[in-house]
């Protein structure tokens, strides 16, 4: 399987999850599946088999969580040299040429991607225009309603 690129923010979050699932949520489970076995008929007991199923659940995202951390390719983009150039894990601020809007994004992996939080996936069409940008270039991004220009405005690494 290829390497999956990670901030380490991210890689860190993944493992506080899987950590809160294995001796948090894992523990809780069992004692709910142990405490419903003990009210008798299985077939019938919605309860157990509400727990079975949360079960399954969690020990999918346990599953989930481990294979992307063995395959993970943890990026500490503190340590990267600051070359001014966007890459992985730099916060970039652009403004729309057209509109004159400001926003202001960190590119990280997939997992990480929230937009909300302003967080963008390395994949997506806005980083991919962006990656190897400078201060004062202009990204052309291709959008499903067309070429938008962006000028980048800062590069930071935090």
């Amino acid at each position: 399987m290829n390497q999956i690129p990670m901030t380490l923010k991210g890689a860190e979050s993944l493992r506080e999850e899987l950590n809160e699932l294995k001796t948090v949520k894992r523990p809780r489970i069992i004692a709910s599946i142990a405490e419903a076995r003990e009210h008798g008929d299985l077939k019938e007991n919605a309860e157990y088999h509400a727990a079975r199923e949360e079960q399954g659940f969690c020990e999918g995202r346990i599953q989930e969580i481990e294979a992307k951390l063995s395959n993970a390719q943890v990026i500490d983009i503190t340590s990267m040299p600051k070359t001014g150039r966007v890459i992985f894990g730099a916060t970039v601020t652009i403004l729309n040429v057209d509109t004159d809007e400001e926003f202001t994004y960190r590119i990280v992996g997939d997992d990480e991607a929230d937009f909300k939080l302003n967080l963008i996936s390395v994949n997506s069409p806005m980083a991919r225009g962006l990656i190897g940008k400078e201060a004062d270039d202009v990204a052309i991004v291709k959008t499903p309603g067309g070429d938008v220009e962006y000028e980048v405005l800062k590069v930071e690494y935090l």
